[in-house]
């Protein structure tokens, strides 16, 4: 039987705390999975792109994902997609679980972890958080940082005015009309947006301050300009991918330029943040296990709970077919 989990059995299902640890020990570990995971995208004929992200391994989970997604900048979600939840025993579909929700989930938590790990020890009550694109992920990046740490005023810009005071109203912030300015108020900025043209520059931040940037995770989308990722610590989730479609390939960097990966943070292979002085900034891709750590929370306890429908996709036909049959 493969269980089918909706966006409403996914926000009942996923408690954030859990999410944030399991997304935390799968940076530690995910270094040692059998097979290293791989992000394919193709443009399409329409005003969109095609991504797959396989295969979602971390030691220690008996399964895998596979998970497809649909970017259309325009629509409303812009995402769109289906995770598939294999067992890694026989290959059975566990579960189908809604793409644009988990992706949501995971992307905006691991970003909120990688930036309390970056930002300064001392950005904590009181420090300004800046947000700039006020979408799915930024609300789960706010929502995991004040898990982490205490923050204090909230700022928003984004393209949509409407949408930026309405994340703001939510979030007990106020908007803004400019990136920029996000920039000079916040002492963290949490940037995700499709912009294919920097939105910050060097001479828009300030020493001591944080950057994460979600935005460049395909070719052609950019966040942040070349003297900004040259002005500060750099931390990726993966150095190949991000020299192949994140925040490297935007400023055309190769792969050694990134000072540090996130799980080597963890694992205390590099000492992240040195100096409460320094600019720090986070760049993740999106790596394929994280769909795994999400997906497999969601499915035990679904399992526990009953939630979702069941469906067995490989159920006898009610009747006899015919050889030439489809």
């Amino acid at each position: 039987m493969t269980r089918i989990l909706a966006n409403h059995d996914l926000i009942a299902l996923l408690d954030p705390d859990a999410c944030i640890e399991a997304l935390r020990e799968g940076f530690i570990r995910s270094d040692a999975a059998a097979v290293p995971g791989q992000r394919i995208r193709t443009d399409l004929p329409f005003p969109g792109t095609a991504t797959a992200l396989i295969p979602g391994l971390l030691p220690g989970i008996d399964a895998y994902t596979v998970k497809v997604n649909a970017k259309f900048p325009g629509a409303r979600p812009a995402l769109r997609g289906v995770i598939c939840l294999h067992s890694g025993q026989d290959g059975q579909l566990l579960a189908l679980l809604d793409s644009a929700t988990v992706t949501a989930w995971r992307t905006g938590l691991a970003a909120a972890l990688g930036t309390h790990v970056l930002a300064a020890a001392g950005s904590g009550e009181g420090a300004v958080l800046g947000v700039v694109g006020a979408g799915a992920q930024a609300e789960l990046m706010v929502l995991g940082l004040r898990r982490l740490r205490r923050v204090g005023t909230l700022v928003v810009h984004d393209i949509d005015p409407a949408r930026a005071a309405s994340f703001a109203a939510r979030h007990g912030g106020h908007s803004v009309g400019a990136a920029a300015e996000v920039a000079a108020r916040a002492d963290i900025v949490l940037v995700a947006t499709w912009s294919r043209t920097p939105l910050l520059r060097l001479a828009d931040t300030r020493p001591g301050q944080h950057i994460t940037s979600l935005g460049a995770d395909e070719p052609g989308k950019r966040e942040l300009a070349d003297d900004v990722l040259e002005g500060a610590l750099l931390a990726v989730d993966d150095r190949p991918l991000s020299a192949a479609m994140g925040v490297l390939a935007a400023a055309g960097l190769p792969a050694e330029v990134a000072h540090a990966t996130l799980g080597e943070i963890l694992r205390g292979e590099h000492p992240g943040r040195t100096d409460p002085g320094q600019r720090t900034v986070y760049g993740p891709v999106g790596l394929p296990w994280q769909d795994l750590a999400l997906a497999w929370l969601a499915y035990r306890e679904a399992e526990r709970r009953g939630l979702g429908i069941e469906v067995d996709l490989l159920g006898s036909p009610s009747g006899p077919v015919s050889p030439g049959g489809r």
